[in-house]
């Protein structure tokens, strides 16, 4: 990528993205789309005159990998991908669209399309970093803005700060995952980090149709053999299930936090639920650690209840962090996840604060690193 260019982050591909929406599939070659053309490039063999195709089908891999149902028949209505669909304005595809979710075209327009939108674009920011042309190389200059972790200590702690979705993640033996206290697994078309670990760890057919839905279907097991299966548990409690497909992971650790209000589609979430929560991970990782070979050592954390459960994030790291500040054992690998570069800095000056706090003294800048994920 030229000093010039665009950076690959999912804003910048998700302007791209409504570009589109707006203009149409058969206008592609007269829009400027830089970075959907190299994502475009990282998947085919040659560049070529033909480019409008391939970025035509970049989308249509990345509308197939959205899970089937309601979020990918809006998909690609939305973009003109559905048949028929090609060559109508941008109204006709929202109109449509809309009907699928069984709402007004203003509402659709307002949150069901921004939702559409951004999982597609996840999707394709999914696919320029998945291995090119059979090899094991991350497309790094596509994606090397994109995935990122920074290295940070906070007193005794070490802990490696990931900058990306939470599906993204390799090499991390434990992912905990925010769930609410009916331990009900939200819909893989959602925008949360369940409904992303639940789509990731989806099987699928040839065709990216889902066949098995594993991390649900172990969920409901745990819930059956501890007789929960008619009421919820209390705020705090952790249901271990495996990672179905999703690569590099071993375990997912589904971590009650959010109480749902009953009669609204809202909930609640204080911190010390979520101080319990973490807390109750790590002794679980514990239990079940050396029951793997080679024994669990690192774990995920995402910024617990601060999504639907509405808690500040600064409130959620600080829970965290006092939950992993009470943590003895010696070699554990902690890792954090957030989806934006403006969520890292938060969490970066909240830690900062904490070890200020503690030690009455500045952080030295070697105690803070940021690496690309190569």
């Amino acid at each position: 990528m030229s000093s010039g260019a665009a950076p690959f982050d999912v804003p910048s591909v998700l302007r791209e993205v409504k570009m589109i929406r707006a203009e149409g599939l058969v206008r592609i070659r007269d829009l400027s789309l830089p970075l959907l053309r190299q994502a475009a490039a990282a998947r085919s063999a040659a560049v070529t005159d033909a480019w409008p195709v391939e970025v035509e089908n970049l989308l249509r891999t990345a509308v197939s990998g959205l899970g089937g149902g309601d979020l990918q028949e809006a998909a690609g209505l939305t973009l003109g991908l559905a048949p028929g669909m090609r060559d109508r304005p941008a109204a006709d595809r929202r109109r449509l669209a809309a009907k699928v979710y069984s709402v007004s075209v203003e509402r659709f327009r307002k949150s069901h399309e921004e939702m559409v939108l951004g999982q597609i674009t996840e999707q394709i920011c999914w696919i320029a970093g998945t291995r090119v042309g059979g090899t094991d190389a991350l497309h790094v200059p596509l994606l090397a803005p994109y995935l990122q972790h920074r290295a940070l200590r906070v007193g005794p702690v070490s802990l490696t700060l990931h900058v990306h979705p939470v599906e993204l993640l390799r090499d991390v033996d434990v992912i905990v995952s925010p769930l609410n206290t009916h331990l009900s697994l939200p819909e893989m078309y959602k925008a949360s980090v369940p409904a992303a670990l639940r789509r990731a760890g989806a099987l699928r057919d040839a065709t990216g149709d889902v066949i098995a839905d594993p991390v649900h279907d172990e969920l409901l097991d745990w819930r059956a053999a501890n007789g929960l299966r008619g009421r919820p548990v209390l705020p705090g409690t952790v249901a271990p299930t495996g990672p179905g497909a999703l690569a590099g992971v071993r375990r997912i650790y589904h971590a009650a936090v959010t109480v749902p209000r009953s009669g609204t589609n809202d909930y609640d979430v204080t911190p010390q639920d979520v101080t319990a929560a973490a807390a109750r991970a790590l002794a679980l990782m514990d239990e079940e650690r050396d029951g793997f070979e080679p024994p669990l050592r690192s774990v995920c954390f995402p910024l617990l209840g601060a999504g639907r459960g509405g808690l500040p994030p600064q409130t959620s790291i600080s829970a965290l962090w006092a939950a992993l500040a009470a943590d003895t054992a010696q070699d554990r690998d902690v890792h954090l996840v957030v989806r934006r570069p403006s969520l890292a800095d938060l969490v970066t000056d909240v830690l900062r604060a904490r070890r200020l706090h503690r030690a009455g003294d500045e952080l030295p800048d070697h105690e803070e690193t940021r690496h690309r994920c190569v």
